[in-house]
């Protein structure tokens, strides 16, 4: 029983992880508005791939809900209803949570395919959760959290439609980025807590409270991180997506606060390395740590020095949240040792 749960919470994970990912190329591409509505897509499960879809027909059935757009405005069909030769408005009304009409069938599908992956990884989740009925009698907590995560896995829904609502406002994507990361920890604990293997590190009180301070530096990070890529999404919207040279021309003050912050994140994980590895407390992810984070400086490096080569934004984004969960994982490798320790 423990190894289903268990193997089925990792498969929760690398999805909610493709979920990151997908959410990475969304920003990469510019698609979050490619579906300008929630949770269907212009009205539809399936989104429309040519803009004809999207125009205004005669003798034409419309489904409640379907949306087509209109003097660069969009219009929600009220009911099911077929057209006739002329456009009667009275059929239609218009869609009030933004005014953002624009059609791109790659966007479209770029964000479509990220809905889809969240989709899964909510499915996943909520067979997690059932699962974790079996641990009901003996560990309510276990249950308990499986099914926090599904309540965090519906808010993280939640969220990506008040990003589409609010037409990509950055406090908002921010607090995406960051619930995304709490269900990450969440799964490592499930993970972590119904692993029945013998802990082999040793316990230091002071490395677990270096581990909690390195954790929430990194969190500091992935938030300036966000603000930063903000102003980067500003200034393609300047002076568009081609002048790749410009997107970090004059900078923000976070932009430098970000990259200065970035020395401190590479200076206390080497510590931490060291003083693990002097006192041989045995916690081998450690060395996980230091390559994300060699290859966090150089995708950051690569952006700014030789103007944003292709992938190098999502992969930024996907290294700051796997350098996270490593670092979260070995947070409850550094707690388990100490309950391990206390039962001897």
């Amino acid at each position: 029983m423990q190894k289903r749960y268990r193997k089925l919470a990792k498969i929760s994970l690398a999805l909610v992880y493709l979920v990151i990912i997908a959410g990475a190329v969304v920003r990469m591409t510019g698609s979050g508005m490619g579906c300008p509505d929630w949770p269907k897509c212009f009205g539809y499960y399936i989104p429309p791939t040519d803009i004809s879809e999207l125009q205004w027909q005669e003798n034409r059935s419309y489904k409640q809900g379907q949306v087509i757009i209109r003097a660069e405005s969009l219009w929600v069909a009220k009911q099911d209803f077929r057209t006739n030769t002329a456009y009667n408005g009275d059929n239609w009304t218009s869609y009030d949570r933004h005014n953002y009409a624009v059609f791109n069938p790659f966007h479209t599908w770029t964000e479509y395919i990220n809905r889809l992956a969240g989709a899964l990884a909510g499915l996943a989740t909520l067979l997690l959760a059932l699962y974790s009925l079996n641990y009901w009698k003996e560990r309510k907590t276990v249950t308990l959290l499986s099914f926090l995560v599904v309540v965090a896995m519906g808010f993280q829904a939640w969220l990506g439609a008040t990003v589409v609502y609010s037409v990509l406002e950055p406090v908002k994507i921010t607090i995406h980025m960051i619930m995304a990361l709490v269900i990450v920890a969440l799964l490592l604990y499930l993970i972590k807590t119904t692993d029945t293997k013998v802990q082999k590190h040793i316990y230091d009180r002071g490395t677990q409270g270096f581990l909690w301070v390195v954790l929430g530096i990194t969190l500091i990070q992935v938030v300036l991180g966000t603000q930063v890529r903000q102003f980067v999404d500003d200034q393609i919207g300047l002076v568009g997506e081609n002048a790749k040279n410009q997107w970090l021309q004059d900078p923000q003050l976070q932009f430098y606060v970000h990259r200065s912050f970035s020395v401190l994140v590479v200076f206390i994980n080497v510590i931490l390395a060291y003083r693990i590895n002097k006192r041989k407390l045995g916690y081998d992810k450690i060395y996980w740590v230091l390559v994300l984070i060699f290859l966090e400086a150089v995708t950051g490096m690569a952006m700014y020095y030789l103007d944003f080569p292709l992938g190098s934004q999502p992969m930024h984004l996907v290294l700051a949240s796997l350098l996270f969960g490593v670092q979260f994982y070995l947070v409850l490798e550094a707690i388990k040792s100490n309950k391990t320790l206390k039962s001897l």
